[in-house]
């Protein structure tokens, strides 16, 4: 097999790594870039497992650009969401990437540190052995361990809790689309949870809370003011793994909202407006494991 159908047959790996490690398409795309221009340069006779061999690549590439991001983003208006994507309901059926890839997870992961989070990535959700992390990312075996462990206690205190089915899902935000579109109050107050937050991302170019909005009353005021006198229509998409929202104006998606369930209600809504970050909402992206 060519170094080319070698990379291709493991493309998609290769960017549900990057992307799990980045929360940016267009980053993870760029760190694909520079895996394959190092691919190419490689004595292939030497190479015993050509997916662990690119993984370490991938690795060592997004770490050093997660590096980068940490700096930018200190200076971002507002909250800093991940990158949302349009994906298949296939993606949805594989429980365990799914809710890897979901803007909650991807956001939980952004409290990690670089290290931390390419460990957890390879160790959780793509279950390589320590001693093929420990060579991506340039620690011992036991070193991963500790940071594997570390990593786990980290994300499963702040991971939200969500066992909603596709339909559950369905069902609910079919309710949150109709009250959100006619400014139904108490419509959202009925699919709300109490306690539910909504964080929202328009990087300083569309209009968004600057911080996270706590509590059904706040969130249900604010969002049924949001779309003023701009007519919109809502239509459900899957959403990084799960049903989600996508907003659009004149026929073009403005925002893509993602929501958490738990027990019926919405306990968390992730509402990206940041027009940079929506530029492949309207493709659906292939991913793997």
């Amino acid at each position: 097999m060519s170094a080319t159908d070698v990379f291709v047959e493991h493309r998609n790996l290769l960017f549900t790594v990057a992307y799990e490690m980045l929360g940016s398409a267009a980053d993870a795309e760029d760190v694909l870039q520079e895996t394959w221009l190092r691919w190419v340069d490689v004595d292939h006779a030497t190479v015993r497992d050509d997916r662990a061999y690119l993984v370490r690549i991938t690795t060592r590439l997004s770490l050093n650009r997660m590096r980068g991001n940490a700096r930018r983003r200190e200076s971002y208006v507002g909250p800093w969401l991940p990158e949302p994507l349009l994906t298949t309901p296939d993606v949805a059926e594989d429980v365990e990437l799914a809710d890897s890839v979901s803007l909650a997870m991807l956001t939980v992961l952004e409290t990690l540190g670089p290290t931390e989070r390419a460990v957890f990535v390879l160790r959780e959700v793509f279950d390589f052995g320590y001693d093929e992390i420990a060579a991506a990312v340039d620690k011992t075996p036991a070193a991963v361990r500790q940071i594997a462990r570390r990593a786990r206690d980290h994300v499963a205190e702040r991971k939200p809790r969500s066992e909603a089915t596709q339909a559950q899902y369905r069902r609910v935000l079919e309710q949150f689309m109709v009250a959100s579109s006619t400014g139904d109050v108490q419509g959202l107050m009925d699919v709300l949870a109490p306690d539910v937050v909504l964080v929202s991302d328009g990087g300083g170019l569309r209009r968004a809370a600057l911080r996270p909005i706590l509590g059904a009353d706040k969130v249900a005021r604010f969002l049924s003011g949001a779309g003023g006198d701009t007519p919109f229509t809502l239509e459900i998409a899957y959403v990084n793994g799960a049903p989600g929202i996508h907003i659009l104006v004149d026929g073009v998606v403005e925002t893509v909202v993602s929501a958490v369930l738990e027990d019926g209600l919405i306990t968390g809504l992730y509402a990206v407006r940041n027009p940079e970050k929506l530029a492949r909402v309207d493709t659906v992206t292939p991913l793997a494991r």
